[in-house]
């Protein structure tokens, strides 16, 4: 059959699709675009805001008037799956758990898929190695959409790792809640544990998807300084404020959380740093936003990720007093975008001059690349040398808008 994958959310959701987009490939099915008149659509939902939910609805309803057979899965049709099957064209909903019973449906395999796709074209791995959420923030509905934390073992990963020529340069480590890797297997074991493995491989250059900063201990910072890994941690903080935090249930206060990232910063120099914020939560005065907003000013982060607060049924937060108007939220998610691009402009400036490690990406027609490099950022380079996945050395020597401009030196690794 021709076959369109459409993806909402998280790296998860990009890995899950990946593995099915790649061994529906192999078994004599065509992957095709939405555009091109699909006989089946695979569409793979999120829920993390109520934005999410309506694109959710809009994919689907998109696979549906491009003639599509349409099969749901995900996170939104998780939580709402008698909504989803009433919608026109959707043929079946499988649940999160059951997300690799399509492949079996449609190819009859039954083990033979990987954990990642082969696909040549592609120059990075998201590796899912854990999935569920023991957590109970109150604004979250993900640990009812995916279930408790659970780890894939480290053999089967490491198998994987092992019996393929893996056509990848670079592993991003992804999961619900990467930092709970391990916890639940026997023996127990830790995700400094886990990457200590993958460090055995041949593989080039691991990354880490997002971290708590209550996750970032002296064993995964001494891994860190490996230059394998790259310099490049996501830390949500979601608010500066105590109160909001406490609120939020997040484990941590604004004291922890600067402690946590001086930390970083003192043993790994000039680390790229991420963040997410939530604005607008329940409660949140304008003396409680400048808190957040200060903090954010003050930490040494490379960009941040700002969300207004999104008020989920079912969740705690949703029943707390104090609501903030929507004109309020957008002014200060407007506001809280100037700093974190101020944030991100200073970031690349301060990369000019040096040699970076650059992963590429993709090949443009005129023979110029672009690529990212170690610590998350988008480099360009005029014509040279190099292929699609080699991983180069490149000097950086400006920057435009966001991308940095960059020479390449030396092929450093090839696929």
């Amino acid at each position: 059959m021709r076959i369109s994958v459409l993806t909402l959310g998280c790296k998860v959701n990009q890995s899950e699709s990946s593995i099915i987009e790649s061994t529906l490939l192999k078994s004599g099915h065509d992957i095709v675009s939405i555009l091109e008149s699909p006989d089946l659509c695979i569409v793979n939902t999120c829920t993390v805001t109520a934005k999410s939910d309506y694109q959710s609805r809009q994919f689907i309803r998109r696979a549906w008037r491009a003639g599509a057979k349409v099969i749901v899965t995900g996170c939104y049709s998780e939580l709402q799956s008698e909504r989803v099957s009433d919608m026109e064209g959707v043929v079946k909903v499988v649940s999160n758990r059951d997300k690799f019973s399509i492949i079996r449906e449609l190819t009859g395999f039954s083990s033979t898929f990987s954990l990642y796709n082969q696909e040549a074209g592609r120059s990075r791995l998201f590796l899912k190695v854990q999935d569920g959420c023991n957590c109970s923030c109150s604004f979250c509905l993900i640990p009812r959409a995916r279930g408790r934390s659970r780890s894939i073992p480290i053999k089967e990963i490491m198998d994987q790792l092992h019996s393929n020529s893996l056509p990848f340069q670079e592993i991003v480590l992804t999961g619900i809640h990467l930092g709970t890797y391990g916890y639940d297997l026997i023996p127990k074991v830790n995700l400094a544990y886990l990457i200590r493995n993958i460090l055995l491989t041949k593989v080039k250059r691991v990354r880490l998807s997002s971290l708590e900063i209550t996750e970032i201990d002296e064993e995964l910072l001494e891994l860190l300084k490996d230059e394998r890994l790259c310099k490049h941690l996501h830390i949500p903080l979601q608010s500066g404020d105590d109160r909001i935090l406490r609120m939020m249930r997040r484990g941590y206060d604004s004291e922890r959380f600067v402690w946590g990232i001086d930390k970083i910063c003192s043993e790994i120099q000039d680390i790229a740093l991420g963040t997410d914020v939530i604005v607008g939560f329940p409660g949140e005065g304008n003396s409680e936003y400048e808190r957040t907003r200060s903090l954010l000013k003050s930490l040494p982060f490379a960009y941040f990720h700002v969300f207004p607060f999104s008020s989920r049924p079912g969740t705690k937060a949703a029943l707390l007093d104090g609501q903030v108007d929507p004109d309020t939220k957008k002014e200060r998610c407007r506001e809280l975008l100037r700093v974190g691009n101020r944030k991100k402009k200073e970031y690349m400036e301060r990369q000019v001059g040096k040699i970076l490690d650059v992963l590429i990406e993709k090949k443009h027609t005129d023979g110029s690349s672009t690529g990212i490099t170690g610590n998350y950022l988008k480099v360009w380079m005029p014509s040279g040398d190099v292929s699609l996945k080699d991983i180069v050395s490149v000097r950086i020597v400006d920057t435009c808008d966001n991308l940095l401009l960059g020479i390449s030196l030396e092929k450093v690794s090839t696929s």
